[in-house]
């Protein structure tokens, strides 16, 4: 067969995010995506009860990274992408949350885009978007913030760095993905800024799942907090944001002061 014709018939990668985890926040376009597929590359954070809902054809890759531990390098997963793309399998690259969200799209896209090969993404939602929901919070609120921040923990070089003396500042949100192992760093950088002490951080593990939990700290107490806690699941750190019903409960006490 002639290799123009050959690519004709190759079918685009579709980069697929399913959500925090709970199966029923999957988006109607990824359940089909992983029903049609020939090939499902997954993460390692993508949960079981999604990968039992692939078509009964379906092969599952798995194309685990994790932070400061064993993983599948970034080069293997790209090339295990365009692999399985040649040979004309519908492939979906599945990602926990949403892809476009610190999920490494650029580069894996870079390498189908070389390879000739066309792509899709589905958009998945984010864990921030399931984590503040658990907290019965919202993530700007007039007269708080009109902005928030996405941001991670570490990078490739090691801690992430970031604007903190914007987010020191009063009424400020952000939601850290991956910084579980970056707190005592977080903490120091931002009462390094002037943030207060007592701004509310909020852990939420496994957001959206039966398993879910939700532990709250302050910026003052989060690194012990967070060791006393043993969080073991995927978490995010919810800057500037207490659960609805503990200032619910702190209200009475603050009125009485007042």
């Amino acid at each position: 067969m002639p290799r123009d014709l050959h690519m004709t018939m190759l079918q685009p990668v579709a980069f697929v995010g399913t959500g925090p985890g709970d199966p029923d926040l999957l988006t109607v376009k990824a359940l089909r995506a992983l029903q049609e597929a020939d090939v499902v590359i997954h993460d390692r954070l993508v949960t079981a009860e999604i990968l039992a809902l692939v078509g009964p054809q379906t092969r599952l890759r798995n194309a685990g990274k994790e932070g400061f531990g064993p993983s599948v390098t970034q080069v293997d997963i790209n090339a295990m992408i365009v692999e399985e793309a040649l040979t004309g399998a519908r492939v979906v690259r599945l990602k926990a949350g949403d892809p476009t969200v610190f999920g490494r799209l650029d580069e894996e896209l870079d390498a189908v885009i070389a390879a000739g090969l066309d792509y899709t993404i589905v958009p998945g939602l984010t864990s921030a978007s399931a984590a503040v929901a658990a907290l019965g919070q919202s993530l700007t609120k007039r007269g708080r913030n009109t902005a928030v921040r996405l941001i991670t923990g570490h990078d490739m070089q090691g801690y992430a760095d970031h604007d903190w003396r914007a987010l020191a500042r009063e009424g400020e949100v952000a939601a850290i993905y991956m910084a579980k192992k970056a707190a005592r760093f977080i903490q120091g950088r931002l009462l390094m800024h002037g943030a207060t002490p007592s701004t509310p951080v909020t852990i939420v593990e496994n957001a959206s799942r039966a398993d879910q939990r939700i532990v709250s700290a302050t910026l003052a107490t989060l690194p012990a907090i967070l060791a006393e806690a043993d969080i073991t699941g995927p978490a995010l750190l919810m800057y500037g944001l207490a659960p609805r019903d503990a200032v619910e409960t702190a209200l009475p006490h603050i009125q009485e002061m007042i």
